[in-house]
């Protein structure tokens, strides 16, 4: 809000990392961390640093796709909660039905839960009866019902085991598949919301003529970037913000790699992060070195093996 506000005012404001901030912090005065020291390094270091990024008031389209893209994570994150905890509860009873079903990509094993989850219900049914079940309740094909049903009916007969608070764990099952039905409609109904509010954006077409990014990944992309890329100057600029800069290729560093004293193993360029830049800037060969006061070896003298018996 207050950023808001005093952008639309015409305010300069400047973003300062935390990292800065606290390596700056210890150039100051003072060891102890209060607020107003933070206050005061955070104005310093905006007054004297001209490499601080500017922030300017960003697109309704880039907002929207923020406050969108948020709520999908949140949604993605409390489905798999919700998946995780429905194997759970099967498996304390029904461990058959556990492994017969993906349950974060098969629709047809949730619905089969909302109807039927304890083996005596599957076994009573049948194969016939579930499968028209299935199909009146949403399967799209008849086969893909009769093969949910099939495998449902097999792992009840594979156990005849009635577990103690079998009824209260199928109650659960139930709300937690009907739960996690609601989450997948929900999360549908938003990408159809995110994917036609990107396209409304003017780059939308460009970033999506790039390999690999569609629209849910360019909507992020937007509501990460603010959707404006003037207001990062060059494309380095920007994969430094990102954090995909590489380290700087100092000559100092390749000279203290490849040119090294004769100390240095002969395997120093070989290890080295950056390939050599002329065929001359290899490792120096190792030159034997022997100590006056070291044992000569003779040369009537014979290898020694390592164990006992090895003769």
């Amino acid at each position: 809000m207050w950023i808001a506000l005093l952008v639309n005012h015409g305010q300069r404001l400047f973003y300062t990392p935390g990292r800065t901030v606290h390596h700056a912090s210890g150039s100051y005065r003072g060891d102890g961390n209060s607020d107003a020291k933070d206050a005061f390094v955070i104005a310093d270091q905006a007054r004297m640093r001209r490499d601080l990024q500017p922030l300017q008031e960003t697109s309704e389209i880039a907002v929207d796709l923020k406050i969108l893209t948020a709520r999908r994570l949140d949604l993605s994150a409390d489905r798999t909660r919700a998946i995780n905890r429905l194997r759970a509860q099967i498996l304390e009873y029904f461990p058959a039905l556990e492994r017969a079903f993906d349950y974060s990509t098969s629709k047809v094993a949730l619905i089969l839960l909302t109807g039927y989850r304890t083996p005596a219900a599957l076994r009573r049914i049948g194969r016939a009866r579930l499968t028209v079940r299935l199909k009146n309740h949403g399967v799209r094909t008849l086969r893909t019902a009769k093969s949910a049903a099939d495998t449902a009916v097999t792992a009840a007969e594979a156990q005849s085991t009635v577990v103690p608070g079998e009824k209260t764990a199928a109650r659960m099952v139930h709300t937690l598949a009907r739960e996690v039905m609601a989450l997948d409609e929900e999360i549908s109904e938003l990408n159809a919301l995110i994917e036609g509010r990107f396209r409304e954006h003017p780059d939308a077409e460009v970033i999506t003529s790039m390999p690999g990014i569609g629209d849910m990944l360019g909507a992020e992309f937007i509501a990460a970037t603010g959707g404006d890329m003037t207001a990062f100057g060059s494309p380095d600029r920007l994969a430094g913000v990102a954090g995909l800069a590489p380290a700087p290729a100092t000559r100092a560093r390749s000279a203290a790699t490849c040119a090294g004293p004769d100390a240095i193993a002969a395997d120093c360029c070989a290890c080295s992060t950056y390939p050599p830049r002329s065929p001359r800037c290899t490792a120096p060969s190792p030159r034997p070195s022997a100590s006056a006061n070291a044992p000569r070896e003779s040369p009537t003298s014979k290898p020694s093996s390592r164990w006992p018996d090895a003769a």
